[in-house]
């Protein structure tokens, strides 16, 4: 494929150039004044033939083009081929080298690119890019190892190159970390690329004008940087070290910088390390719920949120048999669900998943790494080892994360209990506590009326099952954003955002009425029970305290005035 003499911009330190070779020739793709000192400090003695691609005549593109020729010629004894990929590129390019820059003409060959036959040779590609250069600049097709290979050079557009770009296609690629009229914006072509990966093209981006912007930007696309030239394995281990510092290094400070208390975040991050670990396309991180029987995605790069029972797919798989699954082949594999790409057009070419454990040896989720981007697929021993401590402090995060949610939750009904309130306004709900948000928000508690007779006439297991019945019925009217806890004893909280207070009085009837209708297995006796209501607009001008006292006194008219009913106001 082609090799990088630079793959920066007009104003960066060394500008975009690319090679190859074809037995003892050397092919170039442009040639600015950084890339011809790095060609002459390389050597040039060992080529036979040396070819320039021009794809049109900005300095950074031809400045070193005029001393290749010179040097070639004077120094090396060698004949240089320059190439435009027009009429009017070679009028220009014949008055640069021959009346500016006054390169003997028996040093070099000019030809068009029409009339060039070399087997590596496709055609050239017109495209835009400034207004003074309007049909001067191009981009190429080539044959290089068998690969139909899209050169676009400097442009602003990608459609002149796309009826080219067939599943198995190389696409190089300029792209800008800042908006213009004459280069790729990253946002407006991030999704343009995502989609050429996903029809199995290979994106690589050059002529970049900030890598750290635009790698962040382009994360998750499946794109990667044009290779440069001495990117041996120690330089691909030095970048891959520092990426696995910057992911590190953003978690500690984001973390420490956190105050939604959402650990999200540090899976995240860790998703993002692993992705980063063995070179794969996407990750997604599964945490196992026993109680509901579920896995779902605390984190997926490039997908939403996925829930799926626990005994399909190969995460569930993974679990099961409590071992690293693979597939490189994953529509032949029984346990790969395809849904996910059909919904989505995504092509999985390769799935490992990797269980994670608590330090007690017992698996609670596991990490998903989707297609490996060397297109050769992962490897159980050498991928494996990369994610072990990745794996490993998933593991130690989520068994900090299932204790905290453990003990969120109370133990009798599974419902949130007092504890995980006040966490949750810490956090997701911490923003209605602002009187200047101008969002609103609901609640209501409510009692199961006469409770106590429930314990005294049928005992307490008949109690537990009336409090896991009710716990389960308000729960089950939740949408996603309501949240229900039981407050203490037979008392429970239900906080609903974005709702006025009609809105909670009629949710509260809903409630009351379902369980007035209902037949409770009481310890194998069955019963019927009632709830009572108190329900209250949140006031951020007021404390949580005063705002649960506000429905709490409502709750004790509807116990006065005869239990089995909603009061939502001091008039009724």
């Amino acid at each position: 494929m082609l090799t990088f003499l630079g793959r920066g911009s007009a104003f960066t330190k060394e500008h975009n150039s690319a090679y190859f070779t074809d037995g003892n020739d050397l092919v170039l793709l442009d040639c600015p004044m950084s890339s011809f000192s790095k060609l002459r400090a390389k050597g040039l003695s060992g080529y036979d033939s040396i070819y320039v691609l021009i794809t049109h005549t900005h300095g950074d593109h031809v400045g070193g083009v005029p001393m290749l020729v010179a040097y070639c010629h004077y120094v090396e004894q060698k004949h240089v081929t320059v190439i435009a990929p027009s009429m009017r590129v070679y009028e220009d390019l014949s008055y640069l080298l021959t009346n500016i820059e006054g390169c003997d003409p028996t040093s070099f060959d000019l030809l068009v690119s029409t009339n060039l036959r070399k087997p590596w040779f496709g055609e050239s590609i017109a495209t835009t890019h400034t207004d003074e250069l309007e049909g001067k600049c191009f981009g190429y097709r080539l044959v290089i190892d068998g690969a139909n290979v899209i050169y676009t050079g400097d442009t602003n557009t990608l459609i002149p190159f796309e009826k080219h770009l067939t599943e198995g296609s190389i696409l190089y690629t300029e792209i800008s970390a800042r908006r213009s009229d004459v280069h790729l914006y990253c946002e407006d072509i991030k999704g343009k690329v995502s989609e050429l990966v996903e029809k199995g093209v290979r994106v690589f981006l050059m002529h970049m004008d900030d890598e750290i912007i635009i790698r962040n930007i382009m994360n998750g696309t499946g794109a990667d940087f044009a290779p440069l030239e001495g990117e041996n394995m120690e330089n691909n281990n030095g970048q891959l070290l520092n990426n696995i510092f910057r992911i590190t290094d953003s978690l500690y400070k984001d973390m420490c910088m956190n105050n939604s208390q959402d650990h999200a975040l540090l899976f995240s991050y860790l998703t993002e390390l692993a992705k980063t670990l063995v070179d794969a396309d996407r990750a997604s991180f599964w945490k196992w719920d026993k109680r509901k029987q579920e896995l779902w995605t605390m984190t997926a790069t490039g997908v939403d949120k996925i829930v799926m029972p626990d005994t399909t797919g190969l995460v569930g798989k993974s679990l099961r048999e409590k071992k690293t699954v693979i597939t490189n082949d994953p529509y032949s594999d029984p346990d790969f669900n395809p849904s996910i790409d059909k919904k989505t057009g995504y092509l999985t070419k390769s799935v490992l998943v990797l269980p994670v454990a608590d330090v007690n040896g017992n698996f609670i989720g596991a990490l998903q790494l989707i297609n490996k981007n060397d297109g050769k697929g992962f490897s159980e021993e050498e991928d494996s080892k990369k994610l072990s401590l990745a794996a490993l402090i998933c593991g130690i995060a989520l068994e900090s994360e299932v204790f905290l949610e453990d003990s969120h939750h109370d133990r009798l009904t599974g419902l949130k209990n007092r504890m995980a309130f006040y966490y949750d306004f810490g956090g997701k709900l911490k923003e209605y506590l602002l009187p200047t948000s101008g969002k609103q928000m609901s609640l209501f508690i409510c009692d199961i009326d006469k409770f106590k007779r429930v314990n005294d006439t049928y005992g307490h297991n008949a109690g537990d099952d009336v409090l896991r019945f009710a716990s389960s019925l308000i729960e089950s009217t939740c949408s996603e954003k309501e949240s229900v806890y039981r407050w203490g004893g037979e008392e429970f909280v239900m906080v609903m955002r974005d709702a006025d207070l009609d809105y909670a009085a009629k949710k509260a009837e809903e409630v009351r009425i379902k369980l007035m209708e209902s037949d409770i297995d009481a310890d194998g006796t069955t019963i019927r029970c009632t709830m009572s209501f108190g329900c209250a607009f949140f006031d951020p001008n007021k404390s949580i305290e005063e705002n649960i006292s506000a429905a709490d006194a409502r709750l004790y008219v509807a116990k006065e005035t005869g239990r089995n009913k909603v009061v939502f106001s001091d008039e009724n």
